[in-house]
């Protein structure tokens, strides 16, 4: 039996969960959605508030690190080798789920507390690939051979850009670092004046990066090794899904976890968004072509998740926190795996898309001639 305060993290990630998806459902905020406003219309605000987040993330994280209160390097996200190749698939993979579904996990447990169960077959389907890929039959060709493709930092230092630009130079540069890049996403969110018209948007922003910086504190300061080791940890929606999975069909105190109660959180406070909103509603598919495609983006995401290290938020704001060399691959590699996906659910199949591809570049090539 599990003493008290070996829950106390599954409870302040509960919290923090809720008010994570309260904001978010209150403010219909969505990492693909933003994506898709700019590929489809030009209009860059949501992506903008994510921006802002990241920002509150980088310039909170980052004082938590200078304070000496936390050590990046009991976290997961700055390893001494970058599993390059694991990140940039798993990243495009992970985007064309994305597609597929119409957002992200994150997102998906936005959507299932107001109600749609499309997203509780996405979650449940989402959660076995990632728990497969973590610890299941796909773990050893993840460690085996995808992780192995790793480079290496110089003299094992740890992969994130204050630390290796300090190095580069030869003195300390992390709060020098952190200030420009936390208070430059921040003035290039706040510096748009139709967002001051949309405080639901702003409010989300600042609840999110707040968010990820409460994490890292209480899952610090909540640490006891008597429990057995722990990793400080903040919000993520890929393995913890899975974990959410495997705890409820296995082994029951696996729900004494940070990242477990912060799924579980975000279901709860997007459900109380939606009800006191009067917009909880009960949506199921439509057909069962677009259950299959529901499907297909679960898996994608499960797996590619787990082999980019996280998911919009894990690795696009958690990871991004502490300024971590996957960060730009991972969010790069998402966007651009949003953007082939867009392309197909618009243009055709991969093979249609492909063919008018390639009898476009011909054709230039005929007429350049």
């Amino acid at each position: 039996m599990q003493n008290m305060s070996a829950w106390l993290p599954a409870l302040c990630g509960l919290f923090i969960g809720a008010a994570a998806g309260f904001a978010v459902r209150h403010a219909k905020l969505c990492s693909f959605g933003a994506i898709e406003d700019v590929v489809a219309g030009g209009d860059s605000r949501r992506l903008r508030i994510f921006g802002l987040a990241l920002g509150i993330a980088i310039l909170g994280t980052q004082a938590l690190i200078i304070a000496g209160y936390f050590n990046p390097e009991l976290s997961t996200y700055v390893p001494t080798a970058l599993p390059v190749a694991a990140i940039v698939i798993g990243s495009i993979l992970f985007g064309l789920g994305m597609a597929m579904v119409g957002t992200c996990g994150f997102g998906s447990l936005v959507r299932l507390g107001a109600g749609d169960l499309r997203s509780l077959i996405v979650v449940l389907i989402l959660g076995a690939a990632a728990y497969a890929t973590l610890r299941g039959a796909l773990a050893g060709f993840r460690i085996g051979f995808l992780e192995n493709l790793a480079i290496a930092m110089p003299d094992g230092v740890r992969s994130d850009t204050a630390t290796l630009l300090s190095r580069a130079f030869g003195f300390e540069l992390r709060a020098v670092i952190a200030l420009v890049a936390g208070a430059g996403l921040c003035w290039l969110a706040l510096s748009d004046r139709r967002l001051w018209r949309t405080p639901r948007l702003l409010s989300a922003g600042f609840v999110l990066g707040i968010a990820v910086v409460a994490g890292w504190v209480v899952t610090t300061w909540l640490s006891d090794d008597f429990n057995g080791p722990t990793r400080p940890q903040s919000l993520t929606f890929v393995s913890t899904v899975g974990k959410a999975l495997y705890a409820g069909l296995m082994n029951a105190t696996n729900f004494a976890d940070f990242g477990v109660g912060s799924v579980f959180g975000v279901v709860v406070g997007s459900w109380l968004a939606a009800k006191s909103a009067d917009e909880f509603r009960w949506e199921a598919f439509d057909d069962d072509h677009e259950m299959r495609r529901h499907l297909l983006g679960a898996v994608l995401m499960g797996f590619g998740g787990i082999l980019a290290g996280g998911c919009t938020i894990g690795q696009g704001i958690t990871a991004g926190s502490m300024l971590a060399l996957s960060w730009p691959l991972a969010v790069g590699g998402m966007i651009l795996g949003a953007r082939i996906g867009i392309a197909v659910l618009v243009d055709g199949s991969p093979r249609e898309l492909m063919q008018r591809g390639w009898a476009s570049l011909l054709g230039r090539a005929r007429h350049s001639k």
